[in-house]
């Protein structure tokens, strides 16, 4: 029986916008996503523990 390859997930990393913009440290967290369903670069409202606030995080290359 052949296996099945994982060849649609893959590891992003999501940065932190408002601190960047700020010039603060970003905080970083890394999840996957399915390339199939989700082609365009993914955004998500996370925890910045520098900021003590939800903040809008982005993927990076």
């Amino acid at each position: 029986m052949a296996s099945k390859k994982k060849e649609g997930r893959i590891i992003i990393t999501l940065e932190c916008t408002e601190a960047r913009a700020a010039g603060m440290s970003p905080s970083r967290y890394t999840t996957m996503k399915n390339r199939h369903n989700d082609p365009e670069r993914m955004e998500l409202k996370k925890y910045n523990p520098f900021m003590k606030k939800h903040t809008l995080h982005k993927e990076v290359k």
